[in-house]
């Protein structure tokens, strides 16, 4: 077996050395080596070949600034501590452990500190975050921000062993078709700095989202199609163009064993906003307008009918099931049972067009709200307020 295996490795080596690439590499044969040849046997040599193509430039120049970011969370060990003798401190020590590996890109550098983006999803629930450097260098991270419904986090690390800080580039100007690059961690640390390849499938496509983890889509996220693999692991890290550009955080596969190649990553225009409100404030602050939802497709025909009291021809819109004290709807007079149909001049038929065209307002904005109530259509006006102001 030895022996089969020594002939396949030299005639697999003859197809190495007749290796060229037009346009995009150069070869060189300085160093070769003639290996000891057998009249029998074909000559086998070692050829060194340099390749270089705009992926692989592309690649080098930002790769420095993908890193693995690890999720620790406190682990139950009760019964254990006594069990062996262990003090406090190391007690605490044992307890975190790793719950969760994804990505994050380093964008920022300022004094002593670098910031790195990645997903709310890779670091939710952390006791602890650490992130590995992509020459195997792992630091503590401290988060310095989060928001669950465009799924983005800030961490700030220490600049010391920050080599690379990533460039975005503009996702408004991507073509479909366009090569794109993604660059991060599938699996986790032990597959670190992976980069697959393809092309941008798709831009602005509407990809349901479940926020809450009721198994129901609550929100809609616009993100970037792509045909490069992206595997469990890579959420966090970049989508490259073609000049080492990030012009997308990915965030999300379609997993199916009927579907492949479809996954999604977060434009690098609606990043940009995100992390520059996470910086400044922690969170994103967005105007709410304090009631509980439900989809008027939840609600039986016959409840339509009785207690909503809604016209016939009336078969979508957002019912207002509660409404909260002090809130926005209390002052502007929503009530419960309202169904909506009408949001600043935009038809709304379910909970997430709803969510969208709230978040599309400013605090303080007065807007104009239809709805349905006692089968009568009227306006209310409403003006925006923010979470903290209902405190």
């Amino acid at each position: 077996m030895k022996k089969q295996s020594n002939k396949l490795a030299r005639s697999l080596l003859v197809g190495v050395a007749t290796l060229t690439l037009a346009g995009c590499q150069t070869a060189s044969n300085e160093g070769k080596e003639s290996a000891a040849q057998d009249p029998n046997e074909a000559e086998t040599t070692q050829v060194r070949v340099e390749v270089t193509s705009d992926i692989t430039e592309a690649v080098e120049k930002v790769e420095g600034a993908v890193v693995s970011v690890i999720n620790m969370q406190q682990q139950n060990t009760e019964g254990f501590n006594g069990l062996f003798g262990t003090t406090e401190s190391a007690q605490e020590d044992d307890q975190l452990q790793t719950a969760g590996e994804g990505s994050g890109v380093i964008y920022k550098t300022e004094g002593d500190s670098s910031y790195v983006v990645t997903n709310n999803h890779v670091i939710e629930g952390s006791d602890a975050i650490e992130v590995l450097m992509k020459n195997g260098t792992k630091v503590e991270a401290e988060l310095v921000g989060s928001d669950s419904w465009t799924d983005l986090a800030v961490l700030k690390i220490s600049s010391e062993n920050v080599t690379t800080v990533a460039e975005f580039g503009d996702s408004d100007l991507l073509n479909v078709g366009e090569p794109a690059i993604a660059i991060g961690s599938p699996l986790g640390t032990n597959y670190a700095s992976s980069v697959t390849s393809g092309i941008i499938s798709a831009k602005n496509r509407s990809v349901p989202a479940d926020i809450d983890g009721d198994g129901a889509a609550d929100w809609e996220m616009t993100a970037i199609q792509t045909d490069a693999a992206i595997n469990p692991g890579n959420s966090g890290g970049a989508l490259v163009n073609i000049a080492g550009q990030v012009i997308g955080i990915n965030s999300m596969k379609i997993s199916s064993d009927t579907v492949e190649g479809m996954g999604f990553a977060i434009p690098s225009n609606d990043v940009v906003e995100i992390i520059a409100e996470l910086e400044a404030n922690g969170e994103v602050v967005r105007p709410v307008l304090g009631i509980s939802l439900l989809d008027l497709s939840q609600i039986s025909e016959q409840q339509q009918s009785a207690v909503l009291e809604l016209p016939d021809e009336v078969n979508s819109g957002v019912v207002v099931a509660q409404v909260e004290a002090g809130s926005a709807a209390e002052q502007g007079g929503l009530e419960q049972y309202d169904v909506i149909v009408g949001f600043n001049g935009e038809e709304i038929t379910d909970t997430i067009e709803l969510r969208q065209a709230i978040y599309s307002t400013d605090v303080g904005q007065e807007v104009e709200i239809e709805v349905y109530r006692g089968g009568e259509l009227v306006t209310v006006n409403v003006t925006m307020t923010s979470s903290d102001d209902m405190m």
